[in-house]
């Protein structure tokens, strides 16, 4: 059995938003040479997420909204974590979007369904976070 590991970076230049990842770590999986295996995805960050979804910008429009409904940003006296911080609701979006997906590695390939796409959310932005990808398999 082989095992891989690589780290992906990333920095938004908002506080949120969905990154479409599915190539990259498509292009992970090509690097390890694994052929059939599972695939881990998960975020570093208590504050960011990593999930599957439809990668369409009016379900990326209701996210945002669903989730600022849920765990709206401000006002910041709401949450009682935010005395040295801002970003409680962050903490409860990731929490929501859960922490990271495992996709099945079948015939080289990502095993996902046909509107399936990884997206990396980021609901504390405008900082380096990273992004865990570890694949097992032969």
């Amino acid at each position: 059995m082989k095992s891989y590991r690589k780290e992906l970076w990333f920095e938004s230049g908002r506080r949120r938003e969905l990154i479409n990842i599915t190539q990259t770590v498509a292009e992970c999986l090509r690097e390890s040479g694994i052929k059939d295996g599972m695939l881990l995805c998960n975020a570093m960050h208590i504050t960011a997420s990593v999930f599957i979804n439809d990668d369409e910008s009016g379900l990326h429009q209701d996210f945002e909204a669903w989730l600022e409904g849920l765990a709206p940003e401000k006002p910041y006296s709401r949450y009682h974590h935010n005395g040295y911080e801002d970003n409680a609701d962050a903490h409860l979006k990731r929490t929501i979007m859960g922490r990271e997906v495992v996709v099945a590695v079948t015939d080289g390939k990502l095993d996902l369904g046909p509107w399936e796409q990884i997206f990396y959310g980021e609901f504390d932005g405008k900082r380096r976070k990273r992004v865990l990808v570890k694949i097992i398999g032969g």
